[in-house]
């Protein structure tokens, strides 16, 4: 019997390289992370952080060549899923873990209505007739809040609005009720009272369906509002991870509190915004030494030679970064 406490997904030291005519462009360098039953996590990073890449390794979606797992383990339930077959990892795929991508345009197939593609995502994965999997589907359409499932279920993509077409996918992804659901930035190309909409259906629905959420974003706003669990990623490895409260009570890591001070808020009505200065390095081409020392504005000389190991702030609050840990970390543990 599943129990909130349950691991539902276990990732060890997931490093995911890519291979092409320069050098190995390290994408994700060596990662952990576990979510548990009914638990929302939340993977936040800019653009180029590995997020989405760690997502689709999970889904075992990434093309291999150019793409290889060069290291670690994916665990789903207590099996591993890097050593499942292509035939059992799509049976995983729906019924066990689902995803929800950005932009439904490109997921989903224009030819075909949203009814017949919920359907066969149904039909995939159970022995059902074509009238109870349409039954299934109007059930779901009427779930994520599709008005008038009945005649919308013959609606084509194109005749949907954004945010319709989100919570289509959304009912694809609970359409065989999987333990986890894997949503890659869902709402950022929607406005913010249809993102509000969006956000609030994935918990209701979590509530309702009891299953585990993994929601990857740059949006700290989106965080606050349903993360149990928060990692943020940088240049491919984890620079602080903790609840929520640490997160945005007591963020440690310089880039966490980078991300912090540029997030908009009430009290900052009329002042610049905040931005941090360079970009995210080419997984290529990282820098020595602590990946994020070209923009940090507290690097010392140390930063720029050793690659930082993750500091136990206590409660499981951890930060890569040795300057933070020396300027409030007495009494606490360096991992190793």
């Amino acid at each position: 019997m599943q129990t909130s406490n349950d691991i539902v997904l276990s990732v060890e030291n997931l490093q995911v390289h890519f291979h092409g005519e320069g050098p190995v462009a390290k994408a994700v360098d060596g990662i952990d992370y576990q979510i548990r039953g009914q638990q929302t996590v939340c993977i936040v990073g800019e653009s180029g952080c590995g997020k989405t890449v760690t997502a689709l390794a999970v889904m075992g979606l990434l093309p291999q060549p150019p793409a290889q797992i060069a290291a670690g383990a994916i665990y789903f339930r207590g099996q591993s899923l890097l050593e499942m077959s292509p035939a059992e990892l799509r049976a995983v795929r729906g019924r066990g873990i689902a995803m929800v991508f950005q932009e439904p345009m490109t997921s989903l197939n224009p030819v075909f209505t949203i009814g017949d593609q919920i359907s066969e995502m149904i039909r995939t994965h159970e022995p059902v007739s074509a009238s109870d999997a349409a039954r299934r589907v109007l059930q779901l359409l009427d779930d994520v809040g599709i008005p008038d499932p009945a005649r919308r279920i013959k609606d084509y993509p194109h005749q949907l609005s954004g945010g319709q077409r989100q919570r289509v996918m959304i009912a694809m992804a609970l359409a065989c009720e999987p333990d986890l659901i894997i949503a890659d930035e869902p709402t950022t190309a929607l406005d913010v009272t249809v993102q509000a909409q969006i956000l609030k259906l994935l918990r209701d629905l979590q509530a309702r369906k009891k299953m585990a959420i993994q929601y990857i974003t740059h949006d700290l706003g989106v965080v606050a509002a349903i993360a149990d669990q928060v990692y943020v990623m940088y240049a491919g490895v984890i620079a602080e991870q903790g609840t929520t409260d640490h997160i945005f009570k007591n963020a440690a890591h310089p880039y966490t509190r980078a991300l912090l001070a540029a997030l908009p808020t009430r009290n900052k009505r009329g002042l610049r915004l905040y931005s941090i200065p360079g970009s995210v390095p080419h997984p290529a081409y990282k820098p020595k030494g602590c990946p994020f020392h070209p923009r940090c504005e507290l690097r010392q000389p140390s930063c720029m030679e050793d690659f930082p190991q993750l500091c136990d702030f206590g409660k499981g609050h951890l930060v890569r970064c040795p300057i933070t840990f020396a300027d409030r970390g007495a009494g606490k543990q360096r991992l190793t």
